[in-house]
């Protein structure tokens, strides 16, 4: 007969019970008695209704079924929990961002997202992690253990979710689109990623020089200029770098490996980026602009010298005389002056030079050739410096002025004819 009446009281909590054997039953709760044992792995149970349902996981039985797509369940409250797939039942609800869950254990994961907490910390090398399964994931870089295997080639990985995007490689799939462009990826990381680059969005920042960067491998990268790693060695001459790809690139030195090839003259080139400065060449592109006087260049390192004339800095000294030069190159041949050395030999005639350009000048003699053409009368010049003096005669420019009488001429040789009229000097 049901009264209601509880008159059987825990002394240690106040909870009351209709029942002696209920109030027995619950004191082991607080005495920790488990006086029901299982015979097959040992665990003990405080109550026996309790190890009867443990026993399903020794015997496999699963007598609660799903009526909607009939999954067996070892314990009613899992069918409860699982029936929620097909209703769409979320009762447990998050009251920081407001969304819903099926299972009480899965809000309580979630909550870690806001609160940081990451109670599960690896034992080995101490990272710290939000969900117990994280870190049984985690713990597979140190065994090396790869439970997933494809089974087309047999590749290991230690993640499902890695061999499920690995197996789009051999069946093509690729289920992730893009809304903006339409491409198409096989996995949804790299769709992330890819959308970054329509967004902008940079959500990954350099806590030294707060550099922002789309890609967190990218940061990493990134890292190693401010901690001067090179963690990749030439087995060959031992130099270090700090990315992967530019060891690739110096390894093309030693192997003499030219992929690059131009398609218009057939020159091969190492780097990708020096067959790109080559083609501007062929193409007359020069997209490096000089802010101050408006001169073009088809590459960065010519503007950047050209700006030199601009600045008057000169990087280059001779540590002979002292004579400081705006290029290298300026100063290699400006070293011959002091040593003697012309190492440019003409074939025809054997007269040498210091300077390869005073070579190619000279060769024109025996050649005849004068490939400076005067865009006005058509006249050709050997030389680069002969136009200029050439357009003058045109444009009437005559920068060279007697001091004496006033008197301007447009070459120098004619000045300095002129002026033996004031010093009564006779030409020889």
């Amino acid at each position: 007969m049901h009264t209601g009446e509880t008159p059987f009281t825990c002394d240690i909590c106040g909870s009351s019970f209709s029942r002696r054997s209920t109030l027995q039953t619950h004191m082991r709760i607080h005495t920790g008695e488990k006086r029901f044992t299982c015979d097959i792995c040992g665990n003990g149970f405080s109550r026996k209704s309790t190890l009867q349902i443990h026993m399903r996981i020794h015997t496999g039985e699963k007598p609660f079924s799903c009526d909607v797509c009939g999954t067996g369940f070892s314990h009613k409250s899992t069918l409860q929990t699982h029936m929620r797939i097909h209703t769409g039942e979320k009762p447990f609800t998050c009251d920081i961002c407001g969304r819903g869950f099926s299972q009480k254990s899965t809000l309580e994961s979630h909550m870690r997202i806001h609160t940081g907490e990451k109670p599960f910390t690896c034992d080995i090398c101490g990272s710290g992690f939000s969900q117990k399964s994280t870190l049984e994931i985690h713990m597979r870089i140190h065994t090396g253990e790869k439970p997933f295997s494809c089974d087309v080639c047999g590749t290991g990985f230690s993640h499902k979710s890695a061999l499920q995007a690995h197996r789009r490689i051999h069946t093509g799939e690729k289920p992730f689109t893009c809304d903006i462009c339409g491409s198409s990826f096989s996995r949804k990381s790299t769709l992330q990623t890819h959308r970054r680059k329509h967004t902008g969005e940079k959500p990954f920042t350099c806590d030294i020089c707060g550099s922002d960067f789309s890609q967190i491998c990218t940061l990493r990268r990134h890292m190693r200029i401010h901690t001067g790693e090179t963690p990749f060695i030439c087995d060959v001459c031992g130099s270090s770098f700090s990315h992967k790809s530019t060891l690739q690139k110096h390894m093309r030195i030693h192997t003499g490996e030219k992929p690059f090839t131009c398609d218009i003259c057939g020159h091969g080139f190492s780097q990708k980026s020096t067959l790109e400065s080559h083609m501007r060449i062929h193409t007359g592109e020069k997209p490096f602009t000089c802010d101050i006087c408006g001169s073009s260049f088809s590459q960065k390192s010519t503007l950047e010298i050209h700006m030199r004339i601009h600045t008057g800095e000169k990087p280059f000294s001779c540590d002979v005389c002292g004579t400081g030069f705006s290029h290298k190159s300026a100063l290699q041949a400006h070293r011959r002056i002091h040593t003697g050395e012309k190492p440019f030999s003409c074939d025809v005639c054997g007269s040498s030079f210091s300077r390869k350009s005073t070579l190619q000048t000279h060769t024109r003699k025996h050649t005849g050739e004068k490939p400076f053409t005067c865009d006005i009368c058509g006249s050709h010049f050997s030389q680069k410096c002969t136009l200029r003096r050439h357009m003058r005669i045109h444009c009437g420019e005559k920068p060279f002025i007697c001091d004496v009488c006033g008197s301007d001429f447009s070459h120098k040789s004619t000045f300095q004819t002129h002026m033996r009229v004031h010093t009564r000097e006779k030409p020889l």
